[in-house]
């Protein structure tokens, strides 16, 4: 069940509001101040905040919130502004408050339940976040390629793919193939957070296929990162024997026995500086033709395009 941040004063959401999302199944932690809240969100972030208008100072909501909206590790959490009824009068301007619903003091706990399943329910219709990993998918994708397309400074598209991935889900299971999936997702999120943060993205193709979206210039820093941390916790997924002899046999596409090399990732970035594509499936044919390249490869390797128009 999801986990509610509550960032305010202790009055903010009442002790019987508390007692029944508990009942319901809801888990809260409380933050009465900035700091605390920001760390929050970015160690671990909720699956919903509920917040104050002056929470914190006299931006301390705006920065929270932003922080919220920012967050690369889950996309779309929904955010309930809680207000009272004279802050009303008072027109907001809500590109600084780009929150999902408003609550007035005082609300019953019937009408917080209804209103926090209303959200997530919108969310689920709304938005396209992978089930597993909880990266936004392939929608937002397509329009994260296409904001980069028209944007003045040069961006890397980068798609990533877990080498022999397959063969690894028919040798160790799909619970274990899971697993990786989301160390993958961690290892990007990240890594990406970390080195590259400005105008950055992350999304879930589908299975183990991802991508992430950084400033050309900062490519590949955060290629050689991944890579790296990818390989330090990679063998954490791999048996001994496997490890030992640096290959596994399994069956491929054909139902052929065949021997395969270790996880590994495989990068393809494609630069969009100086106006070299319009529209994303360009980006995604060129992708297609660097991934075909690298994937021959061996190991973890990255290739990135910069070709001329």
């Amino acid at each position: 069940m999801s986990r509610i941040l509550i960032a305010g004063s202790d009055s903010l959401i009442m002790p019987e509001c508390r007692l029944m999302l508990e009942a319901k199944g809801y888990t809260m932690q409380h933050c009465l101040n900035l700091h605390e809240a920001l760390a929050l969100v970015l160690e671990d972030p909720p699956d919903l905040l509920v917040t104050e208008k002056g929470f914190s100072g006299k931006t301390g909501d705006v920065d929270l919130i932003r922080a919220v909206k920012a967050c690369l590790q889950k996309a779309n959490i929904p955010i309930f502004l809680v207000m009272e009824e004279s802050q009303l009068q008072v027109e907001l301007d809500w590109d600084n408050y780009p929150v999902d619903d408003i609550l007035t003091r005082p609300f019953t706990p019937e009408l917080l339940l209804t209103r926090i399943r209303l959200a997530e329910s919108r969310m689920i219709r709304a938005f396209d976040n992978n089930p597993l990993s909880r990266l936004p998918g392939n929608t937002s994708i397509i329009r994260a390629i296409q904001r980069v397309l028209g944007a003045p400074e040069g961006y890397a598209v980068c798609y990533v793919d877990i080498d022999n991935f397959k063969p690894y889900n028919d040798r160790y299971g799909f619970s274990r193939g899971d697993e990786v999936i989301l160390m993958v997702a961690r290892v990007m999120v990240n890594v990406v957070d970390e080195v590259a943060r400005k105008g950055s993205f992350v999304g879930h193709i589908g299975g183990d296929d991802f991508v992430f979206i950084v400033r050309e210039e900062m490519v590949e820093p955060v290629c050689k990162k991944i890579l790296a941390n990818f390989e330090l916790v990679r063998n954490m997924f791999l048996s001994a024997e496997d490890i030992a002899v640096g290959e596994f046999v399994g069956r491929d596409r054909q139902d052929r026995e065949t021997r395969f090399g270790l996880l590994s990732l495989s990068i393809a970035a494609v630069t969009t500086g100086g106006g070299r594509y319009t529209h994303y499936g360009e980006v995604s044919s060129v992708a297609s033709q660097l991934k075909h390249c690298v994937k021959k490869l061996e190991g973890s390797n990255y290739l990135i395009d910069r070709r001329e128009r």
